[in-house]
């Protein structure tokens, strides 16, 4: 006496299963699109806007933590004033934040 077994006559039992397997990771990698990717492109949207929007007159914070007022503004680089005859170019890129006049830096 020999035990066959046979599959079910389905066969979709394991694409069901397939999709079970899947579903917790395609709920995880969602949750930490919404709630990781998705807030910082959109901070990094508005970080190159400010970037952009630099004008004469404004108060910047470069990366490397200077604080000073645009005196000049070109394509790719300002000039900032950090004291009083003291300027400096500085590549646009590396403003870390564009301070409005009533403002104060995050940090403060």
């Amino acid at each position: 006496m020999s035990m066959v077994q046979t599959a079910p006559a389905g066969g979709s039992s394991g694409s069901v299963g397939m999709l079970l397997g899947i579903a917790p990771w395609l709920l995880i990698f969602v949750i930490f699109y919404l709630l990781m990717i998705r807030p910082q492109q959109q901070r990094l949207k508005q970080h190159q806007a400010s970037i952009g929007a630099v004008k004469k007159g404004d108060d910047v914070i470069t990366g490397g933590g200077i604080r000073g007022r645009v005196s000049k503004v070109g394509d790719d680089e300002v000039e900032v004033e950090i004291a009083q005859g003291v300027k400096v170019r500085v590549v646009k890129s590396t403003i870390s934040q564009v301070l409005t006049p009533n403002a104060k830096p995050a940090n403060d």
